[in-house]
């Protein structure tokens, strides 16, 4: 047996071995605590909610078990299985150029894996989220978002891997440096399109229409000199009764929405206080931030695929006989999340400190109280538990636990 394919069956096992022990604290944690509302919210969430919401957690958990187990043997069937081998010789089969062989086997793989998933999507939407009164979905509504999704990534990710595999061919050694750059370029350009013309693709978009309320938020935002190409509601409600709000968007292109189901739920001091904490994310220049760190490690992620590339044991080791860039990268994209799991808790602490930091800056520009009261129903209405596992949620949370975030603002209350 090829080493590599030892190394990946053991980071593969930890992988999942830790995960799955996460899970099992985290229900467990979630279940001792089912009967009792946490002392810092008896007075507003009842017990018929806190225990909606811990029903809630574990059965989304039990399915999450479920479809990691399925992405497993998806994974080892398509690589040491191989199914990517059986792709790639279909294509050959075709006698295309090496570029649209390399974007062909890397979509069939991609959309053959979401097409065997589909099913626990199906369950997540239809039977537990209407289980627990979140969905407003449709049949026909969820095939149209799904006929669109996959459009979508045909259209844009098959152009995207055609420049990429283009580059890997052409380039030469340095290929992965111009690819990263192509990629930051890429990312750019897209966080300009997706709000104005991807996103209605998918919702509609409408000018908020309370007066009152537009007048408060345009005043927030002159304080916190941010220039905004409009303030939308988004009718989320077609979908779901979960509720949020973002902004999004770059430079004169920057949108503000609201979920109409977080306009229906919230009074006008809680949706001000949950704008301030998003323009908080503005201010401390969290987008900046992120942006940088991924352009980082996504710089040595393509500096690494680069050498791989080379190496004839990787292909080997991950069940592939037959070298070629599209193959390294479908190779690289699935078995890298294997090696990475020890990144997780990383990530998330650096998001948790930035919400951190976005409350304190809506503390300053809005009452506390009242970003304490909208954080209170939003975890009602959403059904979220108030009783994590400490550790699940520094693998997994990349919000405060609601207990900790209600004490930070609490503080600031008083």
């Amino acid at each position: 047996m090829n080493t590599f394919t030892v190394v990946f069956l053991i980071a593969l096992a930890l992988s999942f071995a830790v995960e799955f022990w996460l899970s099992r604290r985290h229900f467990a944690h979630v279940q001792a605590n089912r009967d009792q509302v946490p002392e810092a919210f008896r007075e507003t969430i009842t017990l018929e909610a806190h225990q909606k919401a811990a029903d809630y957690t574990l059965a989304k958990g039990r399915l999450g078990e479920i479809n990691r187990v399925v992405s497993l043997v998806l994974l080892l069937a398509f690589t040491l299985g191989g199914g990517i081998e059986w792709i790639a010789g279909l294509w050959q089969g075709l006698e295309l150029s090496p570029t649209l062989t390399g974007v062909g086997v890397i979509l069939t793989t991609m959309v053959l894996m979401q097409l065997l998933e589909l099913p626990l999507g199906i369950y997540q939407t239809f039977v537990i989220e209407e289980k627990y009164g979140f969905n407003r979905n449709t049949p026909t509504q969820y095939a149209k978002d799904l006929v669109l999704q996959f459009a979508l990534l045909v259209a844009i990710g098959g152009a995207l891997l055609a420049v990429i595999l283009w580059v890997m061919d052409s380039i030469g050694p340095l290929w992965w440096l111009v690819a990263w750059a192509f990629i930051q370029v890429f990312s750019i350009f897209m966080s300009w399109a997706v709000p104005t013309f991807i996103a209605p693709l998918f919702n509609k978009f409408s000018p908020l229409e309370d007066q009152t309320l537009r007048s408060r938020i345009e005043s927030l935002l002159a304080r916190c000199g941010f220039q905004s190409k409009g303030i939308f509601v988004m009718d989320g409600s077609r979908r779901s009764s979960h509720g949020n709000a973002y902004f999004t968007g770059l430079g004169s292109n920057k949108r503000i929405v609201f979920f109409d189901t977080l306009i229906n739920s919230l009074s006008h001091d809680e949706l001000e206080a949950v704008l301030a904490h998003e323009l908080g994310h503005f201010k401390r220049k969290h987008l900046l931030k992120m942006l940088i760190a991924s352009a980082i490690m996504t710089l040595i992620a393509f500096a690494l695929l680069g050498w791989l590339a080379g190496q004839g044991w990787f292909y080997q080791g991950l069940g592939v006989s037959v070298q070629s860039n599209a193959t390294a990268l479908l190779l690289f994209m699935l078995a890298s999340p294997a090696f990475t799991l020890f990144l997780q808790p990383i990530t998330a602490y650096f998001q948790r400190k930035h919400e951190f930091e976005a409350d304190d800056f809506a503390a300053e520009q809005a009452k506390p109280r009242f970003l304490i009261s909208a954080l209170v129903k939003l975890y009602r209405d959403n059904a979220a538990t108030l009783t994590p596992d400490p550790l699940y949620s520094a693998f997994h949370y990349s919000h405060p636990p609601a207990a900790i975030r209600i004490a930070n603002l609490s503080t600031k209350a008083s």
